[in-house]
């Protein structure tokens, strides 16, 4: 098994962490509501790995069957692994590749509440919320934690249904 999850959950998490390299560059034209789309469906795509990891593991190391627990206990593992790569890749971008990141955020979100109409007092709570996260994501175990549950949503979603697909009894 730990061969089988290795593999998976680390082509998982490359495919992941250079799915998301590649679109920071162009983050100024796709925007951030665009690019949140661009991030989960790159997370889906990559997420595909526990599919084929449960898969995999069904076929070579349980001799064609599977209960639905043993399924998502390894479906489970290469998305901890995923998600860990996940993390450290953003770290990477948010600490050295693109560190006036919140800054543009921030400018963002305040913007989007001022195209909304909101009130000065809505905008103001939204500059203090911005802040706030900030303050958040510049500490490292922090901006880690928040990172991981972003895609780990997404994991156990794919893994849930992997391991509902894949169960094969003896």
């Amino acid at each position: 098994m730990n061969k089988i999850v290795l593999t998976f959950g680390f082509l998982s998490g490359a495919l992941s962490s250079v799915m998301m390299l590649a679109t920071v560059p162009f983050m100024d034209r796709i925007g951030f509501d665009h690019g949140v789309v661009v991030g989960y469906t790159a997370m889906v795509i990559s997420f595909l790995f526990v599919f084929f990891g449960v898969r995999a593991y069904r076929e070579q190391a349980a001799g064609g069957t599977l209960t639905f627990g043993r399924a998502f206990t390894v479906g489970l593992l290469i998305t901890l692994i995923s998600c860990v790569c996940y993390v450290v890749t953003w770290e990477i971008i948010y600490f050295k590749i693109w560190p006036g990141f919140f800054d543009k955020y921030s400018a963002y979100a305040i913007e989007k509440a001022r195209a909304a109409g909101k009130s000065q007092q809505a905008i103001d709570e939204v500059a203090q919320q911005m802040r706030t996260f900030k303050g958040m994501y510049d500490r490292p175990l922090i901006n880690a934690a928040l990172s991981f549950l972003e895609p780990l949503p997404v994991g156990l979603l794919v893994t849930l249904v992997s391991a509902a697909v894949l169960r094969r009894k003896g």
